[in-house]
């Protein structure tokens, strides 16, 4: 018999800046979306882009904070309209079968960018080692990052490469992948719950949803369904 080849897909974002601390940017995260390619998502992707469609947004690459914020190419929109692309995705997240994980620092404990790269960098072996044997039943981890921060990318390939035989690194453009924009979705999600425990709602985020509880039951604890622990 031929021997199937297992691939896992890791889509990579990041919110924040290595920049000193800023109220404006307190938090640094990285997340990561895992996909075994067994799992077929076509049907879903096609359902996505399909609705999408239908509201005269072909070929749209979602960009989850500027919708709250109502920027970039979602400044002429109303609310509804915004919710409705933001909703839409959230039902493709729910719908689609794939599993994440979130790495975070408060940046105002953290003095310079080396201290960052090293905290995130033990997370993210922490959590690969907790996780060996699940990494190692596929034949090829594939990582897939849009270089968007150097540090990031040298986080990336130092982690994986020490920790995995040999994963194979992409760069990615956004437009190309419906999980690296769902990797932008979580990024914001995730930041968006740590501003919550820590009283930093801003003023359009609590326009957007309306208020604190819709968006713990309605988007953040659907969301923990998909973590992988």
């Amino acid at each position: 018999m031929e021997r199937v080849l297992k691939e896992l897909s890791v889509f990579i974002d990041e919110s924040g800046d290595f920049g000193e601390y800023s109220p404006h940017s307190p938090y640094y995260i990285i997340t990561m979306v895992f996909h075994d390619q067994e799992v077929d998502i076509q049907e879903n992707v096609l359902r996505l882009d399909t609705e999408l469609s239908y509201l005269g947004l072909e070929n749209l690459c979602i960009h989850t904070g500027p919708i709250i914020r109502k920027e970039e190419i979602y400044k002429d929109m109303g609310i509804a309209e915004r919710r409705r692309i933001f909703n839409k995705m959230m039902a493709f997240i729910r719908s689609v079968g794939i599993q994440y994980k979130c790495f975070s620092i408060e940046k105002k404990h953290i003095k310079d960018s080396v201290e960052a790269t090293g905290k995130l960098s033990k997370q993210i072996s922490s959590f690969i080692r907790n996780h060996y044997d699940d990494f190692l039943a596929f034949n090829d981890v594939k990582i897939y990052y849009d270089n968007g921060q150097v540090e990031v990318s040298k986080l990336l390939s130092s982690v994986f490469n020490a920790l995995l035989p040999n994963p194979i690194f992409r760069k990615v453009m956004p437009t190309d992948y419906k999980l690296f924009q769902v990797a932008d979705f979580i990024c914001t999600m995730e930041l968006l719950n740590l501003k919550l425990e820590n009283n930093l709602f801003s003023k359009s985020e609590m326009i957007f949803f309306g208020n604190k509880r819709d968006l713990k039951q309605n988007y953040l604890k659907a969301l923990r369904k998909k973590e992988w622990n």
